[in-house]
């Protein structure tokens, strides 16, 4: 088309020339509105493809997160899992020194464990079942009432 605009205006036909670029500018101008009308007739189809391949990624994307939420969800159960685990031995172990320093203390000062006095009381009631056979049956006053405690 440049070579066809020289070649009118060489020829002197200035009317030629404007006349050539107006159909020049004419078709150009109709190809224009000849594009914008396929796209608006394509425009909806090309539209409406896009929303559905966007559905159809969402809905990959979506499953893929969910997997991977379920699987980070399992891998921080485990991991908390674990250390409850850990805490609760550390725990026990700690309660466990705790309770054997408190009873060597109170084995040091004398004071008597539950099983020492469990001890003293079978001996007290086998003593007084001895002092009934060896009295004719009578029940020692002592033994009925219980010792006061000191304060």
């Amino acid at each position: 088309m440049g070579k066809r605009l020289k070649e009118l205006a060489g020829e002197g036909g200035e009317r030629q020339l404007a006349s050539t670029i107006r159909d020049s500018a004419q078709q150009i101008w109709l190809a224009g509105l000849g594009a914008f009308a396929k796209t608006q007739e394509e425009g909806a189809k090309v539209f409406e493809a896009l929303v559905k391949q966007g559905k159809s990624f969402e809905s990959r994307t979506r499953r893929l997160a969910e997997t991977k939420m379920s699987e980070v969800s399992g891998q921080w159960s485990k991991t908390a899992g674990e250390a409850t685990a850990k805490a609760a031995a550390t725990w026990d172990k700690l309660e466990q020194v705790f309770e054997d320093r408190v009873a060597r203390a109170l084995r040091r000062l004398g004071v008597p464990t539950n099983r020492d006095i469990e001890l003293l009381s079978k001996r007290v009631e086998a003593l007084t079942a001895s002092v009934q056979r060896l009295g004719g049956g009578r029940k020692p006053r002592a033994a009925a009432r219980r010792p006061r405690s000191r304060k």
